[in-house]
Formats: C-alpha cells, structure tokens, sequence
C-alpha cells in the first residue's frame, strides 16, 4: 500500500515505523513546517518519540499536495480538537489524490463543540472518501520497537475494502482485528481515558490495588452502559477498543491521562499540569465533551461525573472517589 500518515507525534511515527517494516510506501506529513525539517534532517522524531531511528525510505513531507499524489490510504494521527483543521488542509490538495480510497482517523476524542467521533468529523469534511478508526491498547513506543500488540480496525458494512485494508495493516508484531461497530470502537478509545484520568488519581493518592480494580470494573459497567445508550454494541466495549484499551491506559507508565490523573491526586493543580505541555492529554476535553453530552439525554454517569468535577470544578480528587464509595448500595448489575 502506498500510505500517506498526517501528524507525526508518537503515535504516528510509530505507525510509519511499523508500516515500513511491512515495506509499505510510507510518508509521514508533520503539522508543522519545522517539524518535517527537524524530521528529515535528525531521522528522529526527538520531540514525541525518541530513541527510534527512522529509516531514508519513511519519507518526510513538507507539504500535504505531493504527499497525497499517490496515497492509497491516508492515516489521520493528529488530536482530535485538530481533526476539522487537518481535514480542511487535507481538503484543500485533493486534487492530487488520485488514489486515495480511504481515511483512517488515529484520533481518541470526541470533538468538544459539536460531540462529534473523528470518523463523523471526517465524513462531514471528506465526504467522497469511506472512513475508518483504528485504535486499540496501544503503546506507541512499543509499536514503534516492534512488541506484540493488537488493534481493531473499525469501517461501516458497506466498505468492502475493509479485509484488504486490515490484511495490509496486520503484521508478525502488529496483530489487526476488524469490526463494523464504528460508533463503539470509537466511544470506547474516548471513553478509556476519562476512566483512566481517574485510575491515575488513585495512584496519586495511593488507594491501592483493590480500590483501582473496583473502579476500573465499573467504569468498563459505566462505559457498556453509556456506549449502548448512545448506539453502540454492547461486545464492543468488551473487546480492544474497550477493555483493553481501558486496560493499558490505566496501568501503563508511559500513559499520559494516567500520569495526568496520578499527578492530581498526589496535589498537583489541573492548570499547572496542562500549562506549556507539548503532548495531549486528550481525556481532558473528553471529559468535558462526554459530561455534556450525557446530561443532554440523561444519561448517569457516576465516575464521569466525578472526573468532570475533579478537572473543571476544582472538586478535591480524594473527595471525588469517596463519592463514589459512598453511592447507594444495590446490585452487581445495577448502574
């Protein structure tokens, strides 16, 4: 495949490393202008992603036109508050694009203004082209070092290139499911780092092994709850998207809602923890997105609830899980 990848933080510079380790074409298109020459000139990604080479055939590109000239699939691995923007500049060379056939969002967010998952922002800024998510318990240095990981590829029913596509991704290391559930895989990455904001607070305020293993149990109860609610399956949230995702970002060492969350319960402010970063952490706006757009149908979300008052009302994280300690008692099963 001839692979276009648009944003070259972690996440994508990991995703060129294993794409051309599969001997794809692979071109990595850095949001910045700066960037793409720190990038061809260092063969390092030292700002996102340190410590792996990347080799002469990943090519480096400056600018978005001759890039996308010959990409069959074009990988979107920017933020999601930059989704619209980056399809806005993606829109305006598609001329060149003479055979792309699909776009991939990386994206784990929902946008904050109109609630919408990244493949709708996609679909509503591209709309000649199918859309697909992929995404999953992914660590982007260990992709990058070539460890065993797996990921679901997400595409509606009616794209049926969605096996050739997944078949191109899949690889030794990099194991590929698929799934027609967009709106559930896509939910269930957003949803993970609320829950895992919250998992890092009781890191931070070292509640222990039982406590973040009841809160992660009900989180994947809340999450299931929420994600049908909305539309979605129901096994989803069960599978990588969900679970296992859920999983790896509340536990890894090198998750940034995690450390983010563990930072606030060991007293750190929510302000001085976001002021200057370069990486994003992207449950934060999500919790925002969620909160509203829940109280919008209804729906109750306990641990959500908790983590919007932690993050945008100052409420005291200690506070906040005891909260939830503290809900009326009812069954396993109950919300």
């Amino acid at each position: 495949m001839n692979v276009c990848i648009v944003g070259a933080g972690a996440w994508g510079t990991a995703m060129a490393l294993h794409l051309n380790r599969l001997d794809h074409v692979v071109t990595l298109v850095p949001r910045r202008f700066d960037q793409a020459l720190s990038l061809s000139s260092d063969r390092e990604n030292r700002d996102y992603l340190p410590g792996h080479e990347l080799p002469l055939s990943i090519q480096i590109g400056h600018e978005l036109k001759p890039a996308l000239m010959e990409a069959e699939v074009l990988l979107l691995a920017c933020p999601s508050h930059a989704l619209r923007e980056t399809c806005r500049a993606v829109a305006a060379n598609l001329a060149a694009a003479r055979s792309l056939r699909l776009v991939v969002s990386l994206a784990k967010g929902l946008e904050q203004e109109t609630h919408l998952t990244p493949t709708q922002v996609i679909g509503a800024m591209l709309p000649a082209f199918h859309t697909a998510a992929l995404t999953g318990p992914t660590a982007a240095a260990e992709v990058a070092a070539g460890k065993p990981t797996a990921m679901v590829l997400a595409a509606p029913s009616d794209f049926s290139g969605l096996s050739a596509v997944q078949a191109g991704i899949n690889g030794r290391k990099l194991r590929v499911y698929r799934s027609n559930d967009v709106l559930g895989v896509e939910l269930g990455g957003c949803l993970k780092n609320v829950y895992a904001i919250a998992a890092g607070c009781c890191d931070g305020l070292t509640l222990g092994d039982n406590a973040k293993a009841a809160l992660l149990t009900r989180a994947l109860a809340e999450m299931v709850r929420l994600g049908t609610a909305l539309g979605a399956k129901a096994e989803t949230f069960h599978g990588l998207s969900g679970f296992g995702d859920l999983v790896a970002t509340s536990h890894g060492a090198w998750s940034r809602n995690r450390g983010f969350g563990q930072a606030i319960g060991e007293g750190k402010s929510v302000e001085s923890l976001l002021s200057g970063r370069k990486t994003v952490v992207e449950g934060y706006r999500t919790t925002a997105s969620f909160f509203d757009w829940c109280a919008s149908r209804s729906l109750d979300a306990p641990i959500l609830e908790e983590v919007f008052g932690i993050l945008y009302r100052g409420k005291d994280a200690g506070e906040a899980l005891e909260a939830l300690m503290n809900r009326d008692l009812k069954a396993e099963g109950g919300a």
